[in-house]
């Protein structure tokens, strides 16, 4: 399966901005630090389709603690995009497959059916 180099591990700080990348597929993505795990969601929060963060890789709510969709307010779990609370109704974000392998945060690229 195909992988995408996204950045080098110690750029993300946990609980700090993520980073955005392109899929394959032209999907948008990100990747965060928190509890000292790296996790990689796609960009999409599920109550509307809109990118999460407003600005540029600010993911995280002001404490650093819950993901938080800049456009409606609904919070995530950041360690497997559940909902927590508002719009998004018990939907959560698409998480995909990462890992910090030799200094640098790997996503693998999801399966797309044709």
């Amino acid at each position: 399966m195909a992988a995408v180099t996204v950045c080098a591990g110690a750029l993300l700080a946990d609980g700090g901005p993520g980073r955005r990348f392109v899929l394959k597929a032209g999907d948008e993505a990100f990747v965060i630090r928190h509890g000292g795990v790296v996790r990689a969601y796609r960009n999409r929060c599920p109550h509307r389709g809109l990118e999460l963060d407003w600005q540029e890789g600010q993911f995280f709510d002001a404490k650093g603690e819950v993901l938080l969709c800049s456009a409606h307010g609904a919070r995530y779990d950041p360690a497997d995009g559940g909902c927590l609370g508002g719009p998004c109704r018990d939907q959560g974000l698409a998480a995909l497959i990462c890992r910090e392998r030799d200094g640098w945060i790997v996503v693998e690229e999801p399966h797309y059916e044709r």
